[in-house]
């Protein structure tokens, strides 16, 4: 006979502009855990879209999400879940939402912060002496705003007590899952997922997907050593220093890096940086501002590098750019068009 355990209650903050993936795979994971087959009945979770106003919330594709309830009691949820999205197109919640938030952190429910959720969460102070997981994407943005604090963009999500944070993404329904299994059971989480055609469970631990680089392998412990140099690239992290972050010794790194990658970490490190600055040609900084923030001494020791890797000076990078920017300057219908591929 079934055990009958209370449903697994959730609810739904959505932030304006907020991250339609996000949403859509940490709620399917709920629906799908919720019912035997596929009717999307609320019997083992429940979860509810909240709003102080009942207005549609806009997503950052463009779609509207009508709220379901207006606030309901933290006591009566055990997850408050707050999906955040674009960072910078005006405020991403209004008073109401704030006094709310800052209301239930004094309550038992456990408050999430899923994508740039984990940035309203930290304005709001309600992430201090707390761990912080971001998406790697967003590293540089949560550093410009909190350079007090560093977050954790290797991880899936985090969980601190009742402070979690998750990257957004694929991770979000794998942190759906893990929510899931606590209350519910690890079958009606896999099952979930499988029908969503996620093969397995995921521990928040797992490193999220490495940024594109030109390095592939398939351990994610080079996974997650791309991605600290990727989050590093201004002042770059001794090579002892990056092994001992993914529990390797320099010796062992550097026997795997080369394994997966056909590259050491020390060259893949300088591509990196180099591949970066690279991409900085196109804007209108410096080569001294360049070389500053991709860890270099000055101007002329990435100039010497890049030479070494590219066959070419950066200034000389700088004009072919501008050349193939040119050259696609005007498209059909008349408008200016600028192709840096």
């Amino acid at each position: 006979m079934e055990r009958t355990v209370r449903p697994l209650r959730v609810g739904f903050i959505l932030a304006n502009n907020f991250t339609l993936m996000a949403f859509s795979n940490f709620l399917d994971v709920l629906r799908l855990a919720a019912d035997e087959g596929d009717h999307s009945r609320q019997i083992r979770c429940q979860w509810h879209i909240m709003s102080a106003k009942g207005e549609a919330i806009r997503a950052s594709s463009g779609i509207m999400v009508t709220p379901t309830s207006k606030f309901i009691e933290p006591r009566e949820l055990d997850y408050i879940v707050v999906v955040g999205g674009l960072l910078h197109e005006g405020p991403q919640i209004d008073e109401q939402t704030s006094k709310y938030l800052l209301a239930a952190a004094s309550s038992n429910v456990s408050i999430v912060g899923v994508c740039t959720g984990s940035f309203i969460l930290w304005r709001l102070g309600l992430l201090q002496q707390k761990k912080c997981c971001i998406s790697w994407y967003h590293y540089r943005d949560f550093l410009e705003e909190f350079g007090d604090t560093l977050p954790i963009a290797d991880q899936l999500y985090v969980v601190d007590g009742r402070r979690i944070t998750c990257s957004g993404g694929i991770g979000a329904a794998y942190l759906a899952a893990y929510l899931v299994e606590l209350r519910v059971g690890r079958s009606n989480a896999q099952k979930a997922l499988h029908i969503m055609q996620i093969d397995q469970m995921r521990p928040g631990s797992s490193a999220q997907s490495a940024p594109p680089t030109e390095f592939t392998g398939n351990d994610e412990r080079i996974s997650r050593a791309l991605l600290i140099m990727e989050q590093n690239l201004s002042s770059p992290l001794p090579i002892s220093k990056l092994a001992a972050k993914v529990h390797l010794s320099t010796r062992q790194l550097e026997r795997l890096f080369k394994d997966e990658t056909g590259q050491s970490p020390q060259n893949a490190y300088l591509r990196l940086r180099l591949k970066h600055a690279r991409w900085m040609m196109k804007t209108e900084m410096t080569i001294a501002a360049i070389a500053a923030e991709t860890g270099f001494v000055d101007g002329s020791h990435l100039s010497k590098a890049f030479k070494s890797i590219f066959g070419t000076n950066p200034s000389e990078e700088r004009r072919k750019l501008i050349g193939n920017a040119l050259e696609f300057e005007t498209s059909a219908e008349g408008r200016r068009v600028y192709d840096y591929a």
